[in-house]
């Protein structure tokens, strides 16, 4: 006799395919995965070689969150080619879930930054930083739009790309660099939701890559045109042309209760 024509007990079935025996008996009982045959003096459950890749099939399914269900109706009726549109389907689910849990390690490490940053910054620092070209999903915007409006709009931009969490973007607002030079400090044009791995799409804000000027603001936003001022007057100093937007960007949202301990990231493209 063949060595995998032999029968394996239900011990050292479960074993060689790492699960537990009774998983097996469960799946027996459904009527998912029968055993090849049953010992009469016992009663025991027999299995073979044979049907391991069966077995692995329905683990690999269990794997992808397949239902029971939906696996009971591929055993009866499996044939090449419902098992490669039933994989079709789940690559398709397991390509979103991977750019999903991509987005939130992206997420994890910006928060890991930002407290990195909280624990060694100097608040009263203005430095000159390199940046990498980004995508931005932008929101018009103006002194007149209400916060409801707002979060009306980020709602939508969020649902338009796919965005199942709001944790898995940044958030953060715009305002031209001109608007700032002519004193006029709450003349926000655009909010952005910056999300990870997004790819340049028609409509797509392009936050251009190389020199920012970057400084922090801690307090309400009454004291910001004076924080502005600080960087006007560093960018005159070292020579820096500020171009195109200030983007602005809280850091600690989420372990702070009071307003005065909010503490705004301000970048801004500079040349020199």
């Amino acid at each position: 006799m063949n060595k995998k024509d032999k029968f394996l007990t239900i011990g050292q079935f479960a074993a060689m395919h790492g699960i537990n025996k009774k998983t097996l008996m469960w799946y027996d009982e459904i009527g998912l995965f029968k055993p090849a045959s049953i010992n009469p003096e016992n009663g025991y459950r027999c299995y073979n070689y044979h049907q391991s890749p069966i077995l692995e099939t329905i683990l690999l399914l269990r794997e992808l969150d397949v239902s029971i269900p939906e696996i009971q109706d591929f055993i009866k009726n499996r044939s090449a080619a419902s098992l490669k549109n039933l994989l079709e389907d789940k690559i398709t689910d397991l390509d979103l879930r991977i750019t999903h849990l991509q987005a939130v390690r992206t997420t994890l490490c910006t928060h890991h930054q930002n407290m990195s940053t909280l624990l060694t910054m100097n608040l009263s620092e203005i430095s000159v930083v390199e940046r990498k070209e980004r995508c931005l999903v932008t929101i018009d915007i103006n002194q007149e739009t209400s916060f409801e409006e707002e979060v009306e709009l980020i709602t939508a931009e969020t649902e338009k790309y796919q965005l199942g969490r709001l944790h898995d973007a940044s958030y953060g607002s715009m305002i031209p660099v001109s608007s700032l030079l002519a004193g006029n400090y709450n003349d926000y044009c655009k909010l952005y939701i910056e999300i990870p791995f997004l790819t340049y799409q028609p409509g797509l804000h392009i936050a251009p890559g190389g020199k920012y000027l970057r400084a922090f603001h801690k307090g309400t936003w009454d004291n910001l045109p004076q924080r502005y001022e600080e960087i006007f007057a560093f960018a005159r100093e070292h020579n820096l042309m500020l171009h195109e937007f200030s983007y602005e960007m809280g850091i600690n949202e989420n372990v702070i209760d009071r307003i005065d301990d909010y503490i705004v990231q301000i970048e801004i493209p500079v040349d020199n």
